[in-house]
């Protein structure tokens, strides 16, 4: 009996290492990567909506990595050297998809088909109202409950030499309630000059608003233990639209000039944030009306830290960019370990501006029949 139960425990213990053996070989397959072209590698990182989604990672001369998956097209992580030459991801990103699939706040997602808020959730076009899905309140957010930041792209490398990941997408017509089928095209590349070049095309088969964006949240000490208060920002906007009580713009385009959104010259964000007007719990959520002639690539915004020496700059063919200080942060997500708080990360997303189909006086969001959509943003981090 003694010989039998030695024998069973025996083959209990080998069943269990081949078993934890194999568990081990597939998260070993799971995490490993594939080069797929020089400058950008992939691995698998699981599945939604019955697709497949991937975590690429896009590397330059210098070994700064950028991390994009296919879900959402979001930017997971951007990884670079500060003044001490100690490397950090100067984004807030997530670990595993099962994280992204928890929804928080939309860290580094791209934003469609309607970035940033629509008034009422409701517009009106050639003589018809469409009606969104009120998802802020009575208003509708970047999108919708599903907006392009919760769908798989379609993903693959350039096929040039650049280290460079192209997503495409098509919205249905009717898709979260905006009308038309919108063909859309979104190309990172990341260029030796360690610059990230988002370029956005679209086309539709209907007349429809599009306003598409970039949502990175950025810290450039490389950890939200620190908030952003000790940034220094300048944007190059003499004029910003005000807004309600429920951050939709009221129409009106004011000067900056003597006010907390004067960012015309370099100043801390801390500086004036809590003599921001407008809601709990207070600080800037705001777009600016940037000073342009044209819809050439432009610098518009400068961004700093003394701490580590990074210096963030934004380039952009849009009229608005929204300038977020992270108000709504809440500590509920993580980043490389750290809770995401209040204040410890902020956004600049390029855009037109907020509830632009319901303001007839502000830069026209409808795309036509037979127009191609196209922007394009360029962030780009160095040291000072």
């Amino acid at each position: 009996m003694n010989r039998l139960i030695c024998h069973v425990a025996l083959l209990s213990l080998i069943t269990g290492m081949v078993a934890c053996g194999g568990e081990n070989q597939q998260t070993s397959q799971e995490n490993s990567e594939t080069m797929i072209k020089a400058g950008v590698t992939t691995k698998d990182w699981g599945e939604t909506d019955g697709k497949k989604v991937q975590l690429f990672t896009l590397t330059n001369k210098n070994g700064v990595t950028v991390g994009i998956t296919n879900y959402g097209g979001i930017v997971t992580s951007w990884v670079t050297p500060d003044k001490h030459g100690n490397k950090s991801s100067v984004v807030v990103g997530m670990e595993s998809l099962d994280e992204y699939l928890k929804k928080p706040p939309y860290f580094g997602a791209l934003i469609g088909r309607y970035g940033n808020r629509i008034g009422d959730a409701k517009f009106k076009l050639d003589g018809k109202t469409y009606t969104l899905a009120a998802n802020n309140g009575k208003n509708n957010l970047h999108g919708g409950n599903k907006g392009f930041d919760k769908v798989v792209w379609d993903a693959a490398p350039a096929a040039d030499s650049s280290s460079s990941l192209t997503l495409t997408y098509l919205s249905k017509d009717g898709e979260e309630g905006f009308p038309g089928n919108l063909k859309v095209t979104v190309v990172y590349t990341l260029t030796d000059a360690d610059e990230l070049n988002i370029e956005y095309t679209a086309e539709t088969d209907k007349a429809t608003p599009v306003n598409l964006t970039n949502h990175s949240y950025f810290n450039l000490t490389g950890s939200t233990e620190n908030t952003i208060l000790n940034h220094t920002l300048q944007i190059n906007g003499d004029h910003f639209t005000p807004v309600d009580t429920t951050l939709i713009p009221t129409g009106e385009i004011k000067a900056v000039a003597g006010t907390p959104f004067d960012f015309t010259t370099p100043h801390t964000i801390g500086a004036r944030i809590d003599s921001v007007p407008g809601g709990a719990p207070g600080g800037y959520d705001h777009n600016y009306v940037l000073n342009r002639k044209d819809s050439t690539l432009q610098l518009v915004a400068t961004l700093s830290d003394t701490t580590s020496g990074r210096k963030l700059e934004v380039y952009t063919t849009e009229p608005g960019i929204q300038f977020y200080s992270g108000n709504f942060l809440d500590g509920k997500f993580s980043s490389g370990g750290k809770p995401v708080n209040f204040r410890t990360a902020l956004c600049l997303e390029t855009q037109h501006f907020p509830d632009s189909p319901n303001k007839p006086k502000f830069p026209s969001t409808i795309l036509q029949p037979g127009q191609k959509y196209h922007t394009v943003t360029k962030y780009k981090v160095s040291l000072q």
